[in-house]
């Protein structure tokens, strides 16, 4: 018999002042008990809604029964079905706005925990597990993959199991894109990330590391010179956006996507770690989304006494997921809602031999705002209030206001066409305008979810394998 509580089985976490001083992982995951139990709650519909709301298509019902009869390893043969990253998945994919949000439970209480579940049965193969992944016989066929984030992984994933012999092609000195370099410690451990991959290579997936494609290699290299039938550009939204503020140049002003590459990859959290980062004392991060919220949990853990988010709209219209933000403001980071910045200040150090324009942050000039008209989403437009200008008093301000496709490849492709908003364009199976060349997730879309990106990665495997295998 199911299970019908009404709520989900509660998910152990670390109290909110200890956790924010450290960046061990917040939640501590299932016991066996608690993933049983929780999976118990699935009523096993005949027609599984949840399945419609994931972007990778995991088959949700099955997985959950296989954990309810505490068959963990049939549970995590059936995820692995359809996802390459599954650890990660139960951990950073917005579940409550897809497969949770699809949960017939949840329309009379609260929806299955499938992402927790999901982590259990990742992280109990990943400490129990002895069997290795087969490795598929080849098919002879070669793919190259740009970037080793969830899409190239995912990508990467589906081919190796097909046969295909396909290389990974990172620029950084670690693998793992995003997933690496964005996304703190305290949300998805490094290790996690590791042993995905490494998971990937008994597959026999190759990964070389310090490659940028577009300029130590080119893309047409790759097909013309290196012999790969086909390119699949998974290369991420690495190119921050900014507001041209003055004063935005102070030393003091980071993009997140740099704060968090220096805190994340280059552990520059650890003492004796050779690439620097702002501790500041009083922090401000501009933004509203998921990395908004990172940015400002790392800024705390690296020790500031006051962290505050500047957000323009009001909290209903937060993109961050609410657990995210729930446990921002467990740990004692203000919100300003409605309040949007129009100066960064600073002073001028005399002492500074370089450019004299150069100083130090000393606040943010804000002013309040104010819903007016909706605007071409159907939400109301922020406006200034007129009169209403104050300032923060801050050393360190990290700007969160979202990041664009990198251009490298685009521009140093020739015949590759793109989006409007600088992505690279394809048609929906993943092609590209050149022959051969595949792409999807932030590459395409700018920055999105793990998920879509992990969801674009699939689809272009197969469009990959039907186009070299007939």
């Amino acid at each position: 018999m199911p299970n019908m509580k009404k709520e989900k089985t509660p998910m152990p976490v670390q109290e909110p002042a200890v956790r924010a001083r450290n960046f061990k992982e917040v939640a501590l995951g299932y016991t066996k008990e608690d993933a049983m139990e929780e999976a118990a709650r699935c009523l096993n519909c005949k027609n599984p809604f949840c399945m419609t709301g994931c972007p990778v298509k995991v088959h949700i019902p099955d997985f959950l029964q296989e954990v309810a009869k505490g068959d963990f390893d049939k549970a995590y043969e059936v995820l692995s079905l359809s996802t390459s990253l599954p650890a990660v998945c139960g951990r950073v994919c917005p579940q409550e706005s897809q497969c949770e949000k699809e949960c017939i439970r949840g329309k009379k209480g609260e929806s299955v925990g499938i992402g927790r579940v999901e982590r259990f049965v990742a992280d109990y193969h990943n400490e129990h597990g002895t069997a290795k992944p087969q490795k598929a016989e080849s098919n002879g066929h070669r793919v190259a993959i740009v970037g080793s984030g969830p899409a190239g992984l995912t990508c990467a994933g589906d081919l190796a199991k097909a046969g295909f012999e396909v290389t990974i092609f990172e620029a950084l000195h670690t693998p793992g894109g995003v997933l690496t370099y964005g996304i703190p410690e305290f949300r998805l451990p490094k290790s996690i990330v590791a042993k995905e991959i490494e998971n990937l290579k008994e597959l026999g997936v190759k990964i070389e590391t310090d490659v940028i494609i577009g300029k130590t290699v080119m893309v047409d290299d790759l097909q013309k010179e290196f012999g790969f039938e086909a390119v699949f550009i998974g290369s991420g939204a690495g190119l921050p956006n900014f507001m041209n503020l003055p004063g935005e140049n102070l030393n003091g002003v980071l993009s997140a996507n740099e704060f968090l590459t220096r805190n994340n990859l280059m552990k520059a959290y650890l003492p004796g770690a050779k690439t620097p980062i702002p501790k500041a004392k009083n922090a401000v991060i501009v933004g509203g989304g998921n990395v908004a919220m990172d940015a400002a949990r790392t800024a705390l853990r690296l020790g500031a006494d006051s962290v505050k988010i500047v957000y323009r709209r009001t909290r209903e219209d937060l993109p961050a997921r609410l657990e995210e933000i729930e446990h921002a403001m467990e740990e004692g980071i203000e919100f300003l809602f409605l309040t949007n910045p129009v100066e960064i200040i600073g002073y001028s150090n005399p002492e500074d031999r370089r450019d004299p324009k150069n100083g130090s942050v000393i606040g943010m000039k804000c002013v309040k705002m104010e819903q007016g008209e909706p605007d071409a989403s159907g939400r109301r437009r922020p406006v200034p209030i007129e009169g209403s200008e104050f300032v923060i008093d801050c050393d360190l301000v990290v700007m969160s206001i979202g990041t664009s496709p990198n251009p490298l490849i685009l521009s140093t492709t020739p015949g590759l066409e793109a989006t409007r908003k600088g992505g690279i364009a394809v048609d929906e199976n993943g092609k590209s305008s050149q022959d051969g060349i595949y792409a999807g997730g932030d590459a395409v879309t700018g920055a999105a979810t793990v998920i879509l990106a992990m969801g674009a990665g699939k689809t272009a495997a197969k469009a990959i394998q039907e186009k070299i295998l007939g």
